[in-house]
């Protein structure tokens, strides 16, 4: 059922000159900064926190899709560009699953239309430049042991988080450095939470690069290369209009990681399919306490706009894996592990009601989910009063996600009053701790004394109305991966503080999360036929 992509284009009112053209499967949007007409409304997929079963939160958001157009509604979708990293490390392919994907799923998911590569050039050259600077006579006095802008690769190697450069003879001055995945740079960041190429290019200009032997910050425009990097990322900055294997026009857009940046997709994106569409579906990565926190506190805040409903996803196994089951034993019948489970559901749930949203639970459903669980699903869903539906389009397509599509246009009838969780005037250890203790439940917030000193020295900057940007594990409410479901009594420790002043946010580093992710021990990159 898929179209050439100019088909698609005129489904949302473009026609050819309003469009690149990447082949016959894929296109970039001419001009998405005039905004025009009235906005839709908003649905953000969330999910329960990550298990090994996985639990098809970008598929539920693909059917929710198919759904709405099944049912004579024609929305449209947003979603992130996959990262190399993961494609090739554990999780593999982000473009849904069974009958709910995206098309062309390959393309979409390695090279697509260059945006990822764009940002890993732009970025190498920024760092590239400063060392330069440094060679050449170094005029603005950079500290090179005080260096923060770092280098990028888009995928998984562990052995780039921390080298020494500049050894070779008359190469510059040998020091410590770092690479990050492309997907957690600020470069990233900025490109997803710019509106429009001016703005993107002001952003570019106030990273903070480091800091001079005086210990005052300086900004990339000292450098004079902001044009450079917009020749880069010109077009970049375009959205990408792909569509689904039911032909139904999806817009993949940015790609920032959940756990270390801030896991949405563009605003250029979100905010101009919100003017062609009377529902627009998202996703934020991995669970409410990750992306969809971020969602709400710094993208809305920032594009000015709001969710009107969130869908909480969950799986029947990953359940039973929060409730305490082996991953072999996830095929075997186990009520009560299930109901143990459902309380990391409930609590992500109540997270997203705290924004003043309706919440829905979408379950997605497999054929070797047994009867009795389902069952027992529903009755526990019944018994709290949550919105729930049963999803079968990986197995269906959109002929089951009908009643899905059915009960998120009653849901969005109702009126709502979207709120923030915290104030952007409290201090940044005021913002963490409602974020921790109302999110996580953490029974408070430590601080290591390398963040007290960052944090002391980004508030002398004048940086500390920003908003807060947690790098957490997504495996746990906790910023430990083992504690599972719904654990209670434990503290978050803040171990680092990094300043994004272009992207507007403060990054607080918890537990072992890491910028730069290894590798596991076979990684989905042995044996790869097909990115799935």
């Amino acid at each position: 059922m898929t179209k050439h992509i100019l088909e698609v284009a005129k489904s949302i009112g473009l026609s050819a000159k309003d469009v690149i053209l990447y082949g016959n499967n894929k296109a970039k949007i001419l001009e998405p900064f005039s905004l025009k007409g009235n906005e839709g409304k908003l649905v953000l997929m969330t999910a329960i926190t990550p298990t090994a079963a996985g639990e098809g939160k970008t598929t539920m958001a693909i059917a929710l899709h198919d759904g709405l157009w099944a049912t004579g509604t024609h929305s449209l979708l947003c979603l992130r560009e996959p990262s190399l990293g993961p494609v090739f490390g554990i999780k593999g392919g982000a473009t849904g699953g069974g009958k709910a994907k995206l098309f062309p799923s390959d393309d979409i998911n390695l090279h697509f239309t260059g945006d990822l590569h764009a940002l890993t050039s732009s970025i190498n050259l920024i760092a590239a430049v400063i060392d330069n600077h440094i060679y050449q006579g170094n005029a603005l006095n950079i500290n090179p042991e005080r260096i923060t802008w770092k280098r990028a690769l888009d995928v998984n190697d562990r052995s780039l988080r921390r080298i020494k450069i500049n050894l070779g003879k008359n190469d510059g001055t040998p020091r410590y450095d770092e690479f990050q995945i492309t997907v957690a740079s600020e470069l990233m960041a900025i490109m997803c939470l710019s509106k429009n190429p001016d703005e993107f290019k002001q952003r570019v200009k106030d990273i903070i690069i480091g800091f001079d032997f005086n210990d005052n910050p300086v900004k990339l425009g000292a450098l004079n290369i902001e044009d450079a990097i917009m020749r880069l990322m010109e077009y970049a900055l375009l959205p990408n209009l792909v569509q689904t294997l039911e032909g139904n026009p999806a817009l993949v857009h940015g790609g920032p990681f959940a756990n270390i940046a801030h896991g949405c997709n563009s605003i250029i994106a979100t905010k101009y399919a919100l003017t062609k569409a009377p529902i627009v579906v998202t996703e934020a990565g991995f669970a409410s306490e990750l992306g969809a926190e971020k969602f709400c506190n710094i993208k809305c805040r920032t594009a000015g706009i709001r969710p009107h409903l969130s869908v909480v996803v969950a799986t029947i196994k990953a359940l039973k894996l929060h409730g305490g089951v082996s991953e072999s034993e996830l095929k075997v019948k186990n009520v009560e592990a299930l109901k143990i489970g459902f309380a990391n559901l409930e609590q992500h749930y109540q997270n997203m009601e705290k924004y003043g949203i309706k919440v829905l639970v979408a379950l997605n459903v497999f054929n070797d989910d047994h009867k009795e669980e389902l069952d027992a699903f529903e009755e526990e869903m019944n018994k709290k009063g949550y919105h729930y539906s049963f999803v079968t389009a990986v197995i269906e397509g959109s002929k089951g996600a009908i009643h899905f599509a059915n009960k998120v246009k009653a849901l969005l009838e109702e009126e709502t009053e979207f709120k923030f969780l915290y104030d952007l005037d409290t201090t940044v250890k005021e913002k963490i701790h409602k974020i921790a203790t109302n999110l996580y439940r953490a029974k408070g917030v430590k601080y290591s004394k390398r963040a007290l000193k960052e944090l002391a020295d980004i508030e002398k900057l004048g940086f500390g109305h920003l908003p807060v940007c947690m790098a957490k594990t997504p495996l746990s409410f906790s910023d430990n991966p083992l504690l599972k479901n719904a654990p209670r009594g434990f503290n978050i420790t803040i171990r680092e503080f990094r300043l994004s002043a272009g992207a507007g946010f403060i990054v607080a580093l918890t537990g072992k999360v890491l910028t730069m992710p290894g590798l596991p021990k076979v990684p989905a990159a042995v044996g790869m036929k097909e990115v799935r």
